[in-house]
């Protein structure tokens, strides 16, 4: 990890991408999640001393009258497989649905199909999968991702002829299709609240609830609410600039409805305090309040320095090193005390990234 001192950062240094790299056993990142989901384990460091504790121990740890807010997105089954018109082999990720059955995707393909050329997913149309048609990139000539038409309605197209879109960084046997879910994965990668069918990442801390905690918490007065931020691709998308400041964020679509800017009023009034339940609805919350906003696209980047406006508690899984998300609980509970929780989880042995163990953060940690 970084060997920044906390008087060079009072003195007030720039952050670097640098700062927020760190070793990382391999072993440490989970290929699969907690035989249940609030049996994964929970490190509890809302204050300066450590507590190692399991997810379902979280009721007792949060207040009557506090407020979690979860995202209430649903993964789809984006990751698709076909082949172009000249038979060579390609791979779509559908990052976006839009209007009149149009999609924006991701393509893995030896050569880029021209204008125009017609690509055959799940066999085509005439075998029973679809048919798609390049009409161009997006979100201009010079993006990276591509604008497509399918043949019929994209969701019940992916529903029937996807599959799970896991992260790199979780592999399957050899044998399988590249990354390719298994029953395990239809169920584990999805939150127990999914409603909103648009994601090709889930919004991993709400993995480890169940209905068990969820009751827990409602006996104990702890209110819920929820809001929707479609992840995209992007989350996984490397930082390459050494000044982080010219990177460039990615684009996700979310909505906070009037009942959940009622709800945080509400709870805010009362005394209570705002829970994230992960790094999605931060991003999420954090842009209605500074862009006075509450549906859209964001592009919001937080880093070191950023004010929070809503959020007081967060709910995280442990993020790749050099990650935007790094960033982001860095500048939530403050980079000294972020970068010792990541050296505790390593030594304790947590387990790392979307089916890996989470911890719970405490906005008043700021440094």
């Amino acid at each position: 990890m970084s060997t920044s001192s906390p008087r060079a950062r009072a003195l007030g240094s720039a952050f670097s991408l640098s700062d927020f790299d760190f070793d990382l056993p391999p072993e440490l990142i989970a290929q699969h999640p907690a035989t249940q989901r609030s049996g994964s384990r929970l490190l509890d460091g809302s204050s300066t001393t450590l507590v190692d504790r399991i997810f379902h121990e979280l009721p007792s740890v949060l207040r009557a009258g506090d407020l979690l807010v979860f995202n209430d997105t649903k993964v789809i089954k984006a990751r698709i497989f076909g082949e172009k018109a000249s038979g060579g082999k390609l791979e779509l990720l559908i990052e976006r649905v839009l209007p009149g059955h149009q999609v924006v995707a991701h393509m893995k393909v030896s050569k880029k199909p021209l204008l125009g050329g017609k690509m055959y997913l799940a066999g085509g149309a005439r075998q029973g999968g679809f048919d798609a048609v390049l009409l161009g990139r997006w979100p201009d000539e010079n993006g990276q991702l591509f604008h497509l038409q399918l043949s019929d309605e994209p969701h019940a197209l992916m529903e029937k002829h996807g599959v799970m879109p896991l992260p790199p960084y979780i592999e399957r046997p050899a044998g399988t299709a590249a990354h390719a879910d298994t029953a395990e994965d239809a169920r584990r990668y999805q939150t127990v609240f999914a409603r909103a069918p648009g994601a090709v990442a889930a919004p991993t801390a709400a993995l480890h609830f169940d209905e068990g905690v969820l009751a827990a918490l409602a006996a104990r007065g702890v209110h819920t609410a929820s809001v929707t931020l479609h992840v995209g691709a992007g989350t996984f998308q490397p930082v390459k600039t050494e000044n982080i400041a010219e990177h460039t964020m990615h684009s996700e679509w979310y909505e906070v409805p009037e009942a959940t800017q009622q709800a945080i009023a509400a709870c805010k009034a009362r005394g209570g305090q705002v829970v994230a339940v992960g790094t999605t609805t931060v991003r999420t919350l954090e842009s209605w309040a500074k862009f006075n906003q509450a549906s859209g696209d964001t592009q919001i980047f937080i880093t070191p320095g950023f004010e929070f406006q809503v959020v007081d508690r967060l709910i995280t899984n442990f993020h790749l090193p050099k990650s935007t998300l790094m960033m982001l609980v860095s500048a939530f509970a403050g980079y000294e005390h972020i970068m010792g929780l990541y050296r505790h989880a390593i030594a304790q042995r947590y387990r790392f990234f979307s089916y890996g163990d989470s911890m719970l953060l405490n906005r008043a940690l700021r440094g």
